[in-house]
C-alpha cells in the first residue's frame, strides 16, 4: 500500500489485518532518519546508505526506489517466509 503521509494507510492496514489473517505485511528498509514515534524494526529498518546499498547489490530486496533523496526497498526474505507460511 503506499500513498501521502498522514492518508490513513496504517488505518486501513490494521483493518485489514484484523479482518484477513492470511494477509502478511513486511517492513521496509529506508535510509532516512526515523521520525517521531517511528521505531526500528517496526514502522522501518533504519540503515545507512552504504548498508541500504550493500543488500541491495546482493538482491536481497524485491524492490528499491530512491524518493527525496533517501533510499527504500521491500526486502525479499520477509515476504519469502510469509509465502513460505501461506500467507
Amino acid at each position: 500500500m503506499s500513498g501521502p503521509s498522514g492518508a490513513g494507510k496504517g488505518t486501513v492496514i490494521r483493518e485489514v489485518l484484523r479482518r484477513r489473517p492470511d494477509v502478511a505485511t513486511s517492513v521496509s528498509a529506508t535510509t532516512r532518519p526515523a521520525r517521531a514515534g517511528e521505531h526500528h524494526g517496526v514502522h522501518y529498518t533504519f540503515v545507512s546508505r552504504e548498508e541500504f546499498l550493500a543488500v541491495r547489490d546482493r538482491g536481497e530486496f524485491l524492490e528499491s526506489a530512491e524518493v527525496y533523496g533517501h533510499l527504500y526497498g521491500t526486502p525479499r526474505g520477509q515476504v519469502d517466509l510469509a509465502l513460505a507460511a501461506g500467507r
